[in-house]
């Protein structure tokens, strides 16, 4: 660890963040500091690069601090975790996930410097190519006060909702604080196309395109039509040929 630690900050709040970079930043441990403002910026900063650590807040809208460190967890060689939280409930959790250590806000100078310790000592000294998590594999879903997964493979389309998206699946609708531009880039890559402003599509589950009454194009699916725009029919068209010529559309009677 001659050269210092590879540090990613990550908080939703803007002045936090600053806050915690600059602590970063003036600690002689560290040589490089990355910031994110929101878990998912993380996953894509993680999934171009390595890092030695990872600071994280908690309490962050989509995927928080705990599900974002869940999945940083499963890959072969993960970042050291430390959490910066102005709350301290989570402290168990936390620890269970395998934090190294659990930063009450504001963070004093002495006290990040002992988690950077922990930091050090855990960090392996030869940098070495991480497996890319599949993140959104799975989406958290919010309600009534539980959190439940909703998994990629069973949403046949997605409807934008403002700054929410509609995951439509066989098992019901499940409503997800993000913009669909989001989410299309998440998904982009993992059989899921873009075919109007408002809507995502599983390619794998249309059955047949539809015209409609006005002489539209529909991309029929087992949960209902989805419009696709004149844009995105050729595309669409395109992609749904591939599919079938490699077996992967939905061949259920």
């Amino acid at each position: 660890m001659s050269d210092g630690l590879r540090v990613l900050a990550v908080d939703d709040v803007p002045p936090a963040l600053d806050e915690l970079c600059q602590l970063l930043r003036d600690a002689p441990e560290v040589a490089e500091v990355a910031a994110a403002g929101d878990p998912l910026t993380a996953l894509k900063i993680i999934q171009a690069d390595r890092f030695d650590a990872v600071f994280l807040d908690i309490a962050m809208p989509g995927l928080d601090g705990l599900e974002l460190a869940s999945l940083l967890a499963k890959l072969t060689e993960p970042p050291v975790i430390v959490f910066v939280t102005a709350y301290d409930g989570h402290a168990v959790t936390a620890y269970g996930i395998g934090a190294v250590d659990y930063l009450l806000k504001p963070v004093r100078a002495e006290r990040l410097s002992a988690a950077l310790a922990k930091v050090t000592r855990m960090a392996g000294a030869a940098p070495s190519v991480q497996p890319t998590p599949d993140a959104m594999a799975a989406l958290p879903v919010e309600s009534g006060g539980r959190t439940r997964y909703v998994r990629r493979v069973d949403v046949q389309f997605v409807e934008a909702h403002g700054d929410y998206v509609r995951l439509h699946t066989p098992g019901g609708v499940h409503l997800v604080r993000m913009p669909i531009s989001r989410l299309e880039e998440y998904w982009e890559g993992t059989g899921f196309s873009r075919v109007h402003r408002g809507f995502l599509v599983a390619v794998g589950a249309v059955r047949e395109l539809r015209s409609d009454s006005a002489g539209g194009l529909l991309a029929h699916t087992d949960l209902g039509d989805v419009p696709v725009s004149r844009r995105h029919a050729r595309e669409l068209r395109e992609r749904l040929l591939q599919a079938a010529q490699r077996g992967e559309l939905d061949s259920r009677p």
